[in-house]
This record gives structure tokens, sequence and C-alpha cells, in this order.
């Protein structure tokens, strides 16, 4: 069962270390550097250690956009003064590459960070943040791109003082790709819509990436390991999230992916492991005619495999695999998940047969369980799910079923075997 944690091994490139080109326009100091910033020229160097809190503000032009492209060169580093932002950048076709940028300031209030940046069809690639408060910020940051980067906060800071490793906010169509994120709070997503996060790794921190109005938004081949809460998606329609693994999340509120009021949601293929409850659905989705579709994820080793605020209506778990968790289902509120549609999954627990071979179990799988009335009856006693004493309440009731006051879920056509192959 460990080689479920073996999803994906991603280490972010960072800066290219490489000579100065002949000729370039240098900047060694920060008076050079804030000079060529509030000048007109587009292509700047910077070369080696230079310490100051930058910006640049690049209105477009009649005759085309005026962005400046700042390359790094001989081990280039940005150091901030430790009072704020240590770069700000306003304008169209921005291209930063080949940084290190380190110690911001400390405000949360003004969430001093590394890099900020504003406008349209902004490229950062291949950076290193260290030692700062907030990462990497695409404010009204349209088309924007974020890839190859590592990221990691002040290590003195707990979590809940660190900031945002990267925060998009009215980012249309931005996307972040391969990026490494440890020792922050956040990747969040907010007020953008067609947003594509891929190939990243994000461990260590609050919420691995937490989605806000976010519709048409995607999330893929990433690792969102010992964080909190892996994913979170909140008054969102049409989300993807695919091929991903969500796993550790441990702890009172730890969590593998979460819902909030969204709709339309879809889940493929994802390892959801080792969290205290592996999946949340709170009111999701709102419109049953926009449902949602978990579909070829496996649910493994979860305190909780599925946990829902009350009855919902509208969401579908085809053949996925269910596999040593504690409880398999809980729903608030006294509710059951009999209407979330149960068809082909592989449940670990199934003593069924499958007399005729065709792959599934020739009577359904169900979920009835005593001591989840008993439970939610006595809120106090949730302490003891998973328990032996538990586990003994439940398999008195299924001897003697008029312990059984619920039928909590119903599979018709459970598979007999899994549908994915662990390695």
């Amino acid at each position: 069962m460990t080689a479920l944690l073996a999803l994906v091994v991603l280490s972010a490139a960072g800066p290219v270390d490489r000579p100065c080109p002949q000729g370039a326009v240098l900047a060694r100091t920060a008076a050079e550097l804030e000079a060529l910033l509030s000048g007109t020229e587009k292509d700047i160097w910077v070369a080696g250690h230079v310490v100051g809190d930058f910006e640049a503000k690049r209105p477009s032009t009649p005759l085309g956009t005026n962005g400046v492209r700042l390359h790094g060169c001989e081990r280039a580093v940005l150091e901030g003064t430790g009072k704020g932002t240590v770069l700000k950048l306003h304008g169209d076709d921005v291209l930063v590459e080949d940084l290190t940028f380190q110690k911001s300031g400390i405000r949360t209030s003004f969430e001093d960070g590394a890099l900020k940046i504003t406008g349209e069809r902004a490229m950062v690639r291949r950076v290193t943040v260290r030692d700062t408060l907030y990462g990497i910020a695409f404010e009204q940051c349209h088309s924007c791109w974020l890839e190859d980067a590592d990221i990691s906060g002040r290590p003195d800071l707990e979590e809940n003082q660190r900031g945002d490793a990267v925060k998009l906010w009215e980012a249309h169509g931005s996307q972040v790709h391969r990026i490494w994120v440890h020792g922050m709070r956040d990747v969040v997503v907010w007020y953008s819509r067609h947003v594509t996060l891929e190939d990243n790794r994000i461990t260590g921190g609050r919420y691995g990436t937490h989605f806000m109005y976010a519709h048409d938004s995607t999330v893929r081949r990433s690792v969102m390991r010992g964080n909190t809460v892996g994913i979170f998606v909140m008054y969102s329609a049409r989300v993807l999230a695919e091929d991903n693994e969500l796993s550790g999340a441990r702890g009172p509120a730890g969590m593998g992916i979460g819902f909030k009021e969204s709709d339309a949601v879809t889940l493929k293929r994802n390892l959801i492991v080792s969290n205290t409850i592996g999946t949340y659905l709170d009111y999701t989705p709102r419109d049953p005619k926009q449902p949602v579709l978990f579909e070829g994820n496996v649910l493994a080793l979860n305190g909780v495999a599925l946990r829902t605020h009350s009855s919902e209506h509208g969401a579908s778990f085809i053949e996925n695999d269910f596999l040593s968790n504690d409880v398999l289902c809980e729903v608030d509120g006294n509710g059951d998940a009999r209407s979330i549609d149960f068809k082909g999954n592989y449940w670990a627990a199934y003593a069924g047969y499958d007399l005729d071979r065709d792959g599934f179990g020739d009577v359904a799988f169900q979920i009835k369980r005593a001591s989840s009335d008993l439970s939610d009856s006595h809120p106090d006693l949730k302490f003891f799910h998973g328990t032996a004493a538990f586990g003994l309440y439940d398999a008195v009731a299924t001897a003697l079923p008029y312990f059984t006051t619920r039928l909590l879920l119903e599979d018709p056509r459970p598979a007999v075997r899994p549908h994915r192959e662990l390695r």
C-alpha cells in the first residue's frame, strides 16, 4: 500500500546559472536597476547580488506594449530590504526568469512578498523564492504563466502566520506548471476563470490548492502531500481534478479534497490516501442538473473515505476503489448517502459473490452502520470511529439486524476486483 504514495516525484528547476551575455544591459547595483526599471529599456539583465525593493510601471502605448523583460545571470539574487515586496511589476508582456528572490517584509496587511505582477501575458519561469512572507502574486493578471519555480517561506513562522505561496486573483486564463511549494500557507485561485495547474508539488502547508469562484479550472498530475487540506473548492463550477495525489492530510481538520456549494465537478484517477477525511461534500452539487462525478479514483487508508454534510443529490461514484479505510461513509445531520449514485465501485469490505464471473458482484454492497446512529446521537463518541469497540458494535448489528436502523449507501453492482493496479 505504500506504493500509493509514489504517484509523482517532482523537482522544480529553479534559476539557470549562466554568464551575462556580451553587450547586455546590466544592473549590478540597486541604483542601476532602479534607473533601468524607471526608463524604457526592455531587456534588463540582473547580475550577482542586488539588495533593494523595486517597482516598475510600464503602461501600454499606442505603438504596443512596453513590458520589461528581466533576466538573471551570474547567480542573480534580488534581496529585499525586509520592509516590503521585493519586486512589483505593472504592465503587459512582462518576463521574469532565472532569478532568486529573498527577504521580503513581514506585513500581512500589505502582503509583503517576493513578486507581484499586474497586467496581461506575464511569464515567470525558473525562479526561486525563499525567506519571504508571501510568494508570487498574479493580480488582475490575465493569461499569465508561472513555471519551474521553487517557493519556500520563512522557516521561523508558524503555519497560520505564513503567507500564500502563489496567489491568482482575477487572473483569467493563467497557468502554473512544475512548481514546488514547501513551508508556506496556501496556493489560492480566487475570482479567476479558466486556470490550469499542472505537475506541481505542494507540501507542508494549509491548503494545497484553494479554489474560490474559480470556474472552468483544472488541476492535474500534482502532488498535495502533508497539507492540512489537499484541495478545497468553494462556489465554483466545472472544476476538473485528475491524476493527482492527495495524501497525508491529518489532524482534526485533515481532508484530501473537499467541496462547498460547487457544481459540475469532475474527479478522475486521483489517489486520495491517508487523510483524516478523504472526500467531503457540503451542498455539492447545488444544482442536481450539474452533477458531480468521481470516476476511477483510489480512496485508501483514510479515517473516513467519504463524508457529506447532508444527504447530497446529484453526485456519482463510478468505478472507484475503496481500500482499507477506517470508515467508508459518514453523513452529518442524521442523513444518508442513498441519493448518491454508486456504480461498479470496488469495496475491499465486500463479502458477496460473482457466480457469472462478469467481474461484478451478484448482490448489492450496502453499508448499514448502527455506530453512525450512535455517534450522531452522541457526537462525543465520534472519537471512537475506527476502533475495535465500534467495529464490534457494527458486527453485532450486522448479525442481529434489528440493531441496524439506517442504510447509509448502496452500490447495486460492486466490482469484485480493484480497477486500478497499484505498483
